[in-house]
């Protein structure tokens, strides 16, 4: 996981689509599929699944395992920004 890929499901999670993300993202469509079938793939559980058809037609939404990669990610991004201010304050002294 980086920031890319939290940022196309943070889009994905927004627009409802793959294709509006990537599009949001300056992506190509293939690219995102790619980066989601392989975060999909790697994780426990799909992070990412489409709604095929119905009366609003399809979609593609984030699972709660989705949801909670992205806290998690944004969690553990804060604790190494502190720990590198923390640490940086050190060396300047």
């Amino acid at each position: 996981m980086g920031f890319g890929r939290i940022e196309l499901l943070e889009k994905i999670d927004e627009l409802g689509s793959i294709n509006r993300a990537a599009k949001a993202m300056n992506m190509a469509y293939r690219q995102a599929w790619r980066l989601v079938e392989s975060m999909n793939s790697k994780a426990e559980k799909p992070l990412v699944e489409k709604q095929t058809g119905g009366k609003g037609g399809g979609g593609t939404y984030i699972t709660p395992e989705g949801k909670k990669a992205i806290q998690m990610f944004k969690e553990l991004e804060k604790e190494f920004q502190e720990f590198m201010d923390h640490t940086s304050a050190r060396l300047v002294l």
